[in-house]
């Protein structure tokens, strides 16, 4: 039972039912209808997260491994959309991968006694112990956490590379190598197994150790990696980008080659910035960034008010259909 089944039986927000069991001050005639809406639904607070939530500000912390990246500035942006309506405001911290600038934040986090934190974990084993310790809600996004009992809101990853794999399959492409971020980090370990998966399935002979490279998550990453492909003895005739940020790097690299992606395949896995001004031929798998922050927010906000339901993951964005950009090949 959740905060917003509670807000609709009662017909009023969800900040609203926040604000009646934090003790927020609110239209004394819609308290009434809150209480016994959560009496109906039996709905009970968890009183030790109310009683740490009165001692709190109205921030929520949000951090995010690149907000130089187009996919987390459109995950913050649905995560403070979510936050302002329910009456709370977000501190922003960008880690840029890096487990000790993550934990400064998580110190301020805790210092501040913010209401809860938000995070895409810079690596699958960073640690929040500090703050599930005093009670401080903790909603990992985009990657989960090992260590920690938290909510998760992410995508499919693996299928997701699978797809943009096949793709590439049907349109008459073999050797499709695979580039993904560091292997430290499971979306890319993830995106990676997708491809491997599609690319055995396809040719139970196919040599995918040859054709899968592990770069920084950046454009001169893609670089580098790209170049490294096509100095292999047999080099690939496509490749599944597994990050946006890389897949510019490949793509820059690819067109001083001067091969356009209907010669040479490109799929990527996540939405390029400024798509209009990319080459056609591209296939693009589109991450639901805005709605991942819009329901860590929701997540979050609902432990801030009082769930005690075991710790879940949420998985959005699939099926996935990739989507091409220009005209088809055989056009």
């Amino acid at each position: 039972m959740t905060i917003y089944e509670v807000a609709a039986k009662a017909g009023v927000s969800a900040s609203t039912v926040s604000r009646v069991f934090n003790g927020v001050k609110v239209s004394p005639e819609l308290i009434p209808l809150v209480r016994q809406a959560a009496q109906e639904l039996d709905f009970t607070p968890n009183q030790s997260a109310r009683s740490l939530r009165t001692r709190t500000s109205d921030v929520i912390g949000l951090i995010v491994a690149d907000i130089e990246n187009p996919f987390f500035t459109s995950l913050a942006r649905g995560v403070e959309d979510t936050a302002r309506a329910a009456g709370y405001s977000v501190m922003l911290g960008n880690s840029d991968e890096e487990e000790s600038k993550e934990r400064e934040y998580l110190d301020v986090a805790l210092s501040q006694r913010l209401a809860g934190v938000i995070i895409a974990p810079a690596t699958d084993h960073s640690d929040v112990s500090t703050l599930l310790a005093q009670n401080c809600p903790v909603v990992a996004v985009d990657r989960t956490l090992a260590d920690a009992d938290v909510d998760s809101v992410i995508v499919n990853n693996a299928a997701g590379g699978r797809a943009a794999t096949d793709v590439l399959l049907q349109q008459g492409f073999r050797r499709i190598a695979c580039v993904v971020g560091p292997s430290s980090t499971q979306t890319a370990d993830d995106r990676a197994r997708g491809w491997h998966d599609a690319m055995t399935k396809f040719d139970p002979t196919f040599d995918a150790d040859a054709y899968l490279m592990h770069a920084s998550n950046h454009v001169p990453g893609g670089r580098e990696a790209f170049g490294l492909l096509l100095a292999l003895p047999e080099p690939p005739d496509a490749i599944f980008v597994g990050h946006n940020l890389m897949a510019i790097g490949v793509l820059e690299a690819l067109v001083e080659t001067g091969r356009t992606p209907y010669e040479f395949g490109v799929s990527v896995f996540g939405d390029l910035p400024f798509v209009g001004l990319v080459p056609p031929g591209i296939h693009l798998i589109s991450l639901p960034a805005r709605e991942l922050g819009e329901m860590a927010a929701r997540v979050l906000l609902e432990r801030i008010a009082g769930d005690t339901q075991p710790p879940r993951t949420i998985v959005l964005g699939t099926p996935w259909h990739p989507r091409l950009i220009g005209a088809p090949r055989s056009a």
